[in-house]
This record gives structure tokens, C-alpha cells and sequence, in this order.
């Protein structure tokens, strides 16, 4: 028979090396001395993945181009109303 394994040590080693290898998560570097870049909203936020090409549906390509741009468009307003809330917007008119 075999001796029994000694279960409370190999426990606490592991409690032990899990507890010096963690960082503190909120109080890293400072976020604040960064300025945060605002957002411009897209035109077509689907216009990337559609310079990939069609997706490889046989005989779909059409109506899933469609489900994906619906998919896309609806991600990027959510995108735009997270940053809005958040007062990151940028209103400014765009380059040329």
C-alpha cells in the first residue's frame, strides 16, 4: 500500500506562490497623466471586412454580406452610445 499524500502542504505551497506572484491591479501607474483620444464615429463600419471579400457560404455569400453588415452596424451604434456616455466623443469635424 502506498503512503498517503500529504495534501495540506502541497495546498498552502501553491496558496503561497499565487499570493507573491499577484499585482495590484488598481494601483498601477497612473492612469490619469494620459489624455484620453476621443472617438469619431464611422460612415461604414462594416467597409473592413468587406475588403476581405465575400464569405465563403456557397450560394449565401449575398444574404450573409447582408446579416454581416447588419451585425457590424449594430455594434458600432453601441460602440458609439458607450463612448457618448462616457463623454468621448469627438464632434469636431474631420480632416481632408
Amino acid at each position: 500500500m502506498s503512503p498517503a499524500r500529504r495534501r495540506s502542504s502541497a495546498r498552502s505551497n501553491s496558496n503561497a506562490r499565487r499570493k507573491t506572484s499577484r499585482r495590484d491591479f488598481w494601483n498601477g501607474a497612473d492612469a490619469g497623466d494620459e489624455p484620453v483620444a476621443l472617438i469619431r464615429t464611422l460612415e461604414d463600419p462594416s467597409a473592413m471586412i468587406r475588403s476581405l471579400g465575400p464569405p465563403p457560404l456557397p450560394g449565401r455569400e449575398n444574404i450573409a454580406e447582408q446579416y454581416f453588415a447588419l451585425a457590424y452596424d449594430k455594434a458600432a451604434r453601441r460602440a458609439v452610445a458607450l463612448a457618448a456616455a462616457s463623454g468621448l466623443i469627438d464632434l469636431s469635424e474631420p480632416e481632408d
